[in-house]
C-alpha cells in the first residue's frame, strides 16, 4: 500500500523555502508514497512550485481556522487522510496537539514547548550550530531518510512566466545580461540596508545602463517610495503589484538579485539566479542561500559582541550601514566582468 507522508511547515517564506529539501529527500526514499504539506495561505504559492508535492493543506490559523469548528473540521480531514507519519518543522504546540488528535500513528519533531508527550519520535537538538535548512533535515534524517542533496529548488510557474515576460515585453527589456532585482524589504528592521544606501546604489547602476527591478509586499511600498524619490532616473517598481509565483517567475528572468536576508533571496537562489545578500544581524552560515544559483554575502565586522544579534532596539544598525553602496557595485561588476570574460 502506498505510504503517506505529511510535513508540517514553518510559516515564514524563507523558512518554507529552506525546508524543500525535505520533499525531495521524502521522494527520493519512496517515490511512489503521497507527500502532502500543511502550511499557512501565506507560503501556498511557494509551495506549488515545489515539484516534489502531492498536496497542500491550508491552515489559517489566524483566519478562518481560528475557532474550535474549523480546528475541528481539520483534525476530521487530517484523520481521513489516513497519514502513517508526520514530520512536525513547526515547534506549535497547537499543531502538534492537532496531529495527536488526528491519530497519525508517527510523529516526528524537537520536543519543544513541552509537547514532548504529543511525540511518538522526538529527535534531539544538535549541540553545534546548524545551517535552518539543515535543523529541518535533520527531522527526517534521524527517522531514517537518507539525505542526498540539501539545496533546495522551486519550479516556475509557466503562467507566472508568461506574465512577467509580458511585463518585460512592455518596458522594452530585452537585455536579461543587464537585469538587476532588488528585494529591499525584510520582515524586520534590522535586517534592511539603509534607503540611502539603496539609493546611491541604483543611482549607480542606472547610470551604467542597467535596467533595475524592484519587488516586495504591499506592506513595503512606504519603504520603496522613498528609496525611489526624486531619482534622476526611476526603477520599476512592482513591490505589490505581483504575485508571489510572478516574483518567483521575475527573479529566475533576472541576471542577479540583490537582497538582505529575506525570502525573496532565497527565492532567487532556488531558481538558479545568482545573488548577492546583503548581511548585517544574522549569520550567513545559518541563514544564507542555499539553492541553485551562486551565492556571494556581504558582511562586515564592526565589533559587535553579538554574533546573530536579534537585538530588535540597536539604535544605529551599524552592521548594516557598514556595507557601503560602493561595495555591492564592486561585486556587481566582477560579476558582469566573469560574465563577459566567460561569453568570449
Amino acid at each position: 500500500m502506498k505510504k503517506r507522508f505529511l510535513v508540517v511547515n514553518v510559516n515564514w517564506l524563507g523558512d518554507v523555502v529552506f525546508s524543500t529539501p525535505i520533499f525531495r529527500a521524502i521522494k527520493e526514499h519512496d517515490p511512489d508514497c503521497h507527500l502532502a504539506c500543511l502550511a499557512v495561505p501565506r507560503v501556498k504559492e511557494v509551495l506549488e512550485c515545489c515539484p516534489f508535492l502531492d498536496e497542500v493543506i491550508l491552515y489559517d490559523e489566524r483566519g478562518k481556522d481560528r475557532g474550535l469548528f474549523p480546528k475541528l473540521r481539520l483534525i476530521w480531514q487530517l484523520r481521513t487522510g489516513k497519514f502513517d507519519a508526520v514530520f512536525l518543522l513547526h515547534r506549535s504546540w497547537t499543531r502538534s496537539l492537532l496531529v495527536f488528535l488526528a491519530g497519525i500513528p508517527r510523529r516526528v519533531g524537537y520536543p519543544d514547548k513541552g509537547r514532548g508527550w504529543l511525540l511518538t519520535d522526538r529527535i534531539s537538538r544538535s549541540l553545534r550550530p546548524m545551517h535552518r535548512s539543515d535543523q529541518y533535515l535533520k527531522i527526517i534524517e534521524d527517522f531514517g531518510i537518507a539525505v542526498r542533496d540539501r539545496h533546495y529548488q522551486l519550479n516556475v510557474d509557466e503562467t507566472a512566466k508568461m506574465a512577467v515576460q509580458s511585463i518585460l515585453r512592455q518596458q522594452q527589456i530585452t537585455d536579461r545580461e543587464r537585469l538587476i532585482v532588488i528585494h529591499p524589504g525584510g520582515n524586520w528592521d534590522l535586517k534592511r540596508w539603509p534607503v540611502a544606501h539603496y539609493r546611491d546604489l541604483i543611482s549607480q547602476l542606472t547610470a551604467e545602463s542597467y535596467f533595475v527591478i524592484l519587488t516586495g509586499a504591499k506592506k513595503e511600498q512606504t519603504l520603496v517610495e522613498q528609496i525611489v524619490k526624486d531619482l534622476p532616473q526611476s526603477p520599476l517598481v512592482l513591490t505589490g503589484k505581483i504575485s508571489l509565483k510572478e516574483t518567483i517567475a521575475l527573479m529566475q528572468q533576472a541576471k542577479l538579485v540583490i537582497s538582505g536576508d529575506s525570502g525573496p533571496l532565497h527565492l532567487a537562489s532556488a531558481v538558479g539566479t545568482r545573488t548577492i545578500g546583503i548581511f548585517g544581524p544574522t549569520r550567513p552560515e545559518l541563514t544564507g542561500a542555499r539553492g541553485m544559483g551562486e551565492a556571494t554575502v556581504l558582511q562586515r565586522d564592526v565589533g559587535c559582541n553579538r554574533a546573530s544579534c536579534y537585538y530588535l532596539d540597536c539604535p544605529d544598525n551599524v552592521c548594516m550601514q557598514a556595507i557601503k553602496p560602493a561595495d555591492v557595485l564592486m561585486q556587481v561588476r566582477k560579476f558582469v566582468g566573469q560574465q563577459a570574460r566567460s561569453n568570449v
